[in-house]
């Protein structure tokens, strides 16, 4: 029984990067699921629980075993990974809160399971399952509601990872002014919070923020 799950479990894996052969001996077999902390589940119920088809599971697969061939990332490789799209300035606060919001289980692991849920509400989520994911990022303490020191550690890290040789300049200040502009918006009965309830409405009246939204939808 041991066995058989061994084999349905490297089966399941090689389906999603597409390179499933059934003349691999078991030498191979064995060496490859030694070196392995974590495999993703089956294709078909990665396609069930996600808005992704099995081609695109399959090509993501590829691109999260090249850099975590373990089958998770922590979250200091992840910093890693992720500074190299922004090398000109310091992203690892924000990777800090990005992999925050991608660990949902809390693991201190990010799996292609947690990978892919987020990602597919971020390209092909509603606007609502976008929105709420969003919020839930910018919720750092995850209370259900958004101060203003929880959006200035965000606006920060943003500012810290565009780096500071960006054109225009950004003043020190800058911060801390969009907080003021976003809370102006945002805090509709002006509590010094912004609950999920402001936060999508005032996003939904926002003619910028929806149209950034839809220019995921034909990422992959």
């Amino acid at each position: 029984m041991k066995a058989k799950n061994r084999d349905q479990s490297l089966s399941d894996s090689r389906e999603l990067d597409g390179s499933y052969d059934q003349l691999t001996d078991s030498v191979e077999d064995d060496f490859e699921l030694s070196t392995v902390c974590h495999r993703p589940e089956s294709m078909d119920k990665l396609q069930e629980q996600t808005k992704f088809t099995k081609k695109e599971l399959q090509v993501l697969y590829r691109g999260f075993k090249n850099e975590c061939p373990c089958g998770v990332v922590n979250e200091e490789n992840f910093k890693t990974i992720y500074s190299q799209f922004f090398p000109q300035g310091d992203s690892s606060m924000y990777a800090h809160f990005l992999f925050e919001a991608f660990d949902t289980d809390k693991n201190g692991s990010i799996s292609f399971e947690d990978f892919v849920f987020g990602l597919s509400i971020i390209l092909r989520g509603t606007i609502n399952d976008r929105l709420n994911w969003a919020f839930n990022l910018y919720d750092l303490n995850k209370d259900g509601c958004i101060t203003k020191e929880e959006m200035l550690d965000i606006m920060r890290s943003i500012y810290d990872m565009m780096g500071k040789y960006t054109y225009p300049t950004m003043q020190d200040d800058a911060p801390r002014d969009h907080v003021e502009s976003f809370f102006q918006k945002m805090d509709r009965n002006k509590d010094g919070v912004v609950t999920i309830d402001e936060f999508i409405e005032s996003c939904k009246k926002d003619e910028n923020i929806m149209q950034s939204m839809q220019l995921f939808d034909n990422v992959i």
